[in-house]
């Protein structure tokens, strides 16, 4: 019932800034969060940063101050703003929306994931 279009992403170097984007699409109401994670092979997938639909919002201790996230609740998106990227912010990023009050019927609630975009920092 939600779709995650994710766009962004690429190689830049330690240092570097890129900028990762995300529309929700689909039969819902409301989106509670959207947001960002980031998975490295053979490690658990991490929150990067989230925001609710009143504009709070949450960072990982690892990017606090160098990523900033956005939402536009009025077109369902949200972008991650990564600057003074590091080697180890190499990782695919998921976009996520949680807390999805979608449209039935049945009327539901869910949590969806876009299909990854990967970042690689080089030293």
């Amino acid at each position: 019932q939600v779709q995650l279009a994710e766009s962004g992403g690429g190689l830049v170097q330690a240092g570097g800034s890129l900028r990762l984007s995300c529309a929700a699409s689909g039969r819902f109401y409301s989106i509670k969060f959207l947001g960002w994670h980031r998975q490295v092979p053979g490690k658990e997938r991490e929150l990067v940063a989230k925001v609710d639909t009143d504009g709070i919002k949450t960072y990982a201790p690892s990017v606090e101050g160098r990523f900033t996230i956005s939402r536009d609740n009025a077109r369902n998106s949200v972008s991650l703003e990564m600057d003074s990227l590091r080697p180890e912010d190499t990782a695919v990023y998921f976009c996520y929306a949680a807390g999805a009050w979608t449209i039935g019927p049945p009327d539901g609630w869910g949590d969806y994931w876009g299909q990854g975009t990967p970042v690689a920092v080089s030293p």
